[in-house]
Formats: structure tokens, C-alpha cells, sequence
């Protein structure tokens, strides 16, 4: 049997969950760990059987033994250690996004162009149960031709501060953050059409609200409530080049009723909600049907998924499967968000140019 060796980079809690798929998965050998803090690298270097650590990424991406390597930063390093890692022969896992911008999503995407190593996005919905049966009734018509799409996730008080909150690091907040993740699976359902507008507002009114204290929330340990240069929430219609056409929001901040994810496609022969949790509209007989796939489970199930998308990487880095998030689809998610971002500041639509 075949063994990939790999080295992850980042030891934040994401990097905990590529460790345990790689760990679960018998085809993989972790073999080094790298961080700035060279104290927790050699703690995640020992929890998980890592022969190495590193302090610096860059000795770890000179390791002769490893193949391939997770990338679980920041997003301002995502792209800078992507192409470090391809141009040192390494096969990459980039968590999303790929980058901050799309300027350094095509670079990177230039650079694997010119490798023969692969690059995967970390979109991990893609991988879940729920989204690949979804996709396998697409993909056998079962909807028809899909021309429009919803994406939403609304956080009523869920900035998670810190570097999330800062505009230089992460890139702009819950629309590359967790908007990023519903864009894509509706995107990716609708079969990957290349984005030619975008009409898009954006909104900074109620900030961190650090002063709320009867809902917890999710903090990092960086959490300074005095910083916060990202937005509250953003909204959108993204046109396509075959016609369709996706509706979006993403809040981190927002007087809403409750907490909400949902992503929802439409065919002219049925629709689907993928989230909250799997049902597909469909007709037969003159009859409309709501149809409820039988699965472990309907909803995204973050174990699930990260062993399914490491299943999948290792596959196509071995030379034994294509990568479900190859590093175009990376790419042109950032077109999409950038996009966004430009509309919301010049206030008016804007135009894509093709590739």
C-alpha cells in the first residue's frame, strides 16, 4: 500500500482536525509539524507521532520526507506558503481561502500551473455526506439545468475577534470567513459557472458589541475588543456566463432572531436545500414531491468531511483520484469575493473579466 508522508503548518485548532483525518486514514504517515512557537510545535509534533518539529515553516518544507503538506495559517500566509510549498515539490492542502485577494490567488494558481504537484482548496462542505449525494443527483440531471441559487449565513453576534477581525490579516471578514463556505457549495452545485457581475452592498454599524454579555461566543486568543477593521455583513447577486444567477449574504454582526446557515439550488426540473439539512423539491405523476435522502446524517458533519476531503487529497496526490477542489475553483471563489468587496465600495455593479 502506498504511504503519503505529510507535515501540517499551523497548529490552530483547524490544524487539529487535518491531524486527526490524517491520523484516522491508514494511507498517511505524519512525519513533521511546524510553528512559530517552537514549544507547541514539539507538543502537536508529540501528540500526533510527528517525527519533526519546526519553528519555521520553511525547514519543514525542506524535509526531503515530506510529500505533501496541510497549510492551516492565517490567511495572509496562505498563498505566500502555497507556492513555497509547490515550488519545493511538496503536494499542498491550503485551508480556505486560498488567499486574501485574488491578485495572490492567480499568482499561486500560476505557479502550480507550472508544477507538477497538486493543490488542493480546503473546502471542506464539498466533502460532506450531504453535499456529495446532493451533487450526484445534479450531475445525473435529476434538476435540470440549475439557474439559480441562494447562500446564507448569518452569525446575530459571532466575530470571533482577534486576527478574524483584522482586514490585513484575514482579508475582510464573514464574507471570506464563513460566507466564503456557503458561496462555494452553492457555486460548486451550480456546476461552476465563471462569474461575469456583481452587485454588492456591505455594511460596518455594529462592530465586535463586546459589551453584549448574555450570549457567549467564540473568541480567539489574540481577542482584543478595541480592534476590529473588517465588516459586519454583506450582501450580493453574483451573475453567471451561462445565465444563472446566485443571491448571497454573510453576517458576523446582525439584529437577526437567531443564528442561520442556508444554501438552496434551483433547476427547472427540482431544487434542493442542502443546509440546514438535505431535501430535494422535485414532480412526478403531476405530483410535487419533497424527497428526503436517507443518510447518517443530513446535516454537515465536520468529522465526515475532513476525513473525506483528506481521503480525497491523498488519492489525488498518490496518482489515484482528482481533486474535488482544484486550485482554479480556488482562484475564481476569489474573483467572486473580490468582486463583492469592489462593488460594496464603488456602490454600483461590476463587471468580471473572463480569464
Amino acid at each position: 500500500m502506498s504511504i503519503l508522508k505529510v507535515g501540517v503548518i499551523g497548529t490552530g485548532g483547524i490544524a487539529g482536525l487535518h491531524l486527526q483525518a490524517y491520523a484516522d486514514n491508514p494511507r498517511v504517515q505524519i512525519v513533521a509539524v511546524a510553528d512559530m512557537n517552537a514549544q507547541r510545535a514539539q507538543s502537536v509534533a508529540d501528540q500526533w507521532g510527528a517525527a519533526r518539529a519546526y519553528s519555521d515553516p520553511a525547514e519543514l518544507l525542506a524535509d526531503p520526507e515530506v510529500q505533501a503538506v496541510s497549510i492551516c495559517t492565517w490567511n495572509n500566509t496562505h498563498a505566500q506558503f502555497a507556492i513555497e510549498a509547490i515550488k519545493a515539490g511538496k503536494h499542498v492542502l491550503v485551508e480556505k481561502p486560498m488567499s486574501r485577494t485574488y491578485a495572490e490567488a492567480q499568482e499561486l494558481e500560476s505557479v502550480v500551473d507550472a508544477h507538477d504537484r497538486v493543490l488542493q482548496v480546503g473546502f471542506v462542505r464539498r466533502h460532506s455526506a450531504n453535499c456529495r449525494v446532493l451533487k450526484s443527483f445534479i450531475d445525473e440531471g435529476e434538476l435540470g439545468e440549475i439557474y439559480y441559487a441562494k447562500a446564507s449565513v448569518i452569525r446575530r453576534m459571532g466575530n470571533p475577534g482577534g486576527w478574524f477581525a483584522d482586514k490585513e490579516i484575514a482579508g475582510g471578514g464573514p464574507l471570506i470567513d464563513i460566507g466564503v463556505h456557503v458561496i462555494d457549495l452553492a457555486w460548486y452545485l451550480m456546476g461552476s459557472p465563471r462569474a461575469v457581475s456583481v452587485s454588492a452592498n456591505s455594511y460596518s454599524k455594529l462592530g465586535n458589541r463586546s459589551h453584549i454579555t448574555t450570549m457567549p461566543r467564540y473568541k480567539v486568543a489574540d481577542y482584543d475588543p478595541t480592534k476590529n477593521t473588517v465588516e459586519d455583513m454583506v450582501n450580493a447577486v453574483i451573475r453567471f456566463d451561462n445565465g444563472a444567477s446566485l443571491l448571497v449574504d454573510a453576517s458576523y454582526s446582525l439584529h437577526a432572531v437567531e443564528d442561520s446557515l442556508a444554501v438552496s439550488v434551483f433547476g427547472d426540473k427540482g431544487g434542493a436545500e442542502l443546509e440546514p439539512s438535505l431535501r430535494i423539491a422535485t414532480e412526478k405523476h403531476q405530483t410535487v414531491l419533497n424527497v428526503t435522502p436517507q443518510l447518517s446524517s443530513s446535516t454537515f458533519n465536520l468529522t465526515d468531511g475532513f476525513s473525506t476531503e483528506i481521503e480525497n487529497f491523498v488519492g489525488t496526490c498518490l496518482g489515484e483520484a482528482e481533486s474535488v477542489a482544484p486550485a482554479w475553483h480556488g482562484a475564481e471563489i476569489m474573483k467572486i469575493l473580490d468582486a463583492v468587496y469592489e462593488s460594496a465600495a464603488l456602490g454600483r455593479e461590476v463587471t468580471l473579466s473572463s480569464p
